[in-house]
């Protein structure tokens, strides 16, 4: 009896600290509260144990305990905040898929979870630096640039890949200063060109520059969150997202004032913009990189591709029926449905084809530039903007829930 018990409170320990680890990893690979809590709560049960958690972007609570008869063991994990690296999410379910069938014992998963954490990137540093580039050539061509304009915001882009590399190597206190640092350096080059190129766009390439970074997944993430209940979580996704940005912003201004303390600016020209007809090469290149800029395994590229493909095509049928508005609903619609679909047909992470997609509607990119309006006195345009901000993220919030509503998720990370 008492051998019984011991092996009994020797599983139900493995099982808590799989778990406990499990969700600090699928958290720092950026699966969402919801997800990640309803996901630990049906794997604590399919290991026989009971299970409460909840999840915010700083922190998880972990509750476990054996049967109703025991106390709760509790369980609270500080996180950095949450990342983004599909591939590893995509190994972190396929592993969990693994111990559910019994292919796969606790203690080995434990230890696979460390082997998964040192998995080097699906895409080398050359396809990283090339996803920047041409991130910053399609959405430049995307908000009407012209060359000038695309061309800088595609070498700046490279420059922002650079620090965030290097921020990788020193820690968490260049991560947090990432956010104002990039958007500093990006806002300096911009200025100094502009001297010398009076058309260039001076806030369309600093934001293009740096718009791979810009938080609009957090804050539309926040407003689903807050949405279906998870106040907590999506009021400190929402506040985060808002910080970010506005962190952006004062490095991108600080940059620019410094440039102008000591060389006179020259005021903005027209330039001709980018014929449309290179949206035919700019949106399949910016969908291809956002893939490999959030580091979507090779298996599962054309699923994310197709996904965020589906997004641009929701975006011109209702931008083309009732505007702007409507185009990000059908958007965010179809490639929740998509991805849904597609989760349920390959048992894969839901987040892989979505999250892409999504982040290619870019809410935050509008309070960018409302802010930056607000900065040279067009308070009115800027507060437009600003709130038009808002506007985007709950038509995308709504297109989640409405989509989920079409198709059911499957529990997945």
């Amino acid at each position: 009896m008492h051998s019984d018990s011991h092996t009994n409170d020797k599983a139900f320990d493995e099982a808590c600290d799989f778990i406990i680890k499990l969700g600090e990893a699928a958290h720092g690979y950026g699966s969402n509260a919801g997800c990640l809590e309803i996901y630990l709560s049906r794997l604590t049960a399919a290991l026989g144990f009971q299970g409460v958690f909840r999840s915010t972007p700083t922190e998880i609570v972990f509750a476990f305990r054996e049967n109703e008869n025991q106390a709760q063991r509790m369980h609270l994990s500080a996180m950095p905040g949450t990342g983004l690296d599909l591939n590893r999410l995509a190994k972190v379910g396929e592993l969990v898929d693994a111990v559910e069938a019994g292919q796969v014992f606790i203690a080995d998963a434990t230890t696979q979870l460390d082997a998964i954490d040192k998995t080097p990137h699906p895409w080398g540093s050359l396809a990283n630096a090339a996803s920047y580039a041409f991130v910053g050539f399609g959405f430049a061509v995307l908000l009407s640039g012209g060359w000038w304009d695309v061309l800088f915001a595609m070498l700046y882009s490279l420059v922002v890949f650079g620090m965030v590399v290097l921020s990788t190597r020193f820690g968490a206190a260049a991560a947090a200063w990432l956010p104002l640092s990039t958007a500093f350096v990006a806002g300096v080059l911009t200025a100094i060109t502009r001297i010398f190129l009076p058309e260039l766009n001076l806030v369309l390439v600093t934001l293009c520059a740096i718009l791979i970074l810009i938080p609009g997944y957090p804050v539309s993430v926040g407003i689903v969150e807050l949405v279906t209940g998870h106040v907590v979580s999506g009021t400190a996704n929402l506040m985060s997202g808002l910080v970010y940005l506005v962190k952006q912003f004062a490095g991108a201004w600080l940059g620019v004032k410094l440039v102008a303390i000591a060389w006179s600016i020259p005021p903005a020209t027209t330039a001709t913009a980018v014929s449309s007809a290179w949206l035919w090469l700019g949106i399949p290149l910016l969908n291809g990189a956002l893939c490999i800029a959030f580091q979507t395994g090779k298996r599962d590229f054309l699923a994310a591709y197709v996904g965020c493909a589906g997004a641009y095509g929701g975006i011109l049928l209702g931008s083309a029926l009732a505007g702007a508005n409507l185009g990000n609903f059908l958007g965010t619609i179809v490639a929740v449905v998509f991805a849904n679909l597609w989760a349920r047909r390959t048992r894969r992470p839901t987040s892989i084809a979505l999250l892409p997609a999504i982040v290619l509607l870019v809410s935050g990119s509008i309070g960018f530039r409302g802010l930056a309006a607000i900065a040279v006195g067009q308070v009115a345009t800027g507060e437009q903007q600003f709130i038009q901000m808002f506007v985007v993220a709950l038509t995308i919030a709504v297109g989640l829930l409405v989509g989920n509503t079409i198709v059911r998720p499957k529990t997945t990370l």
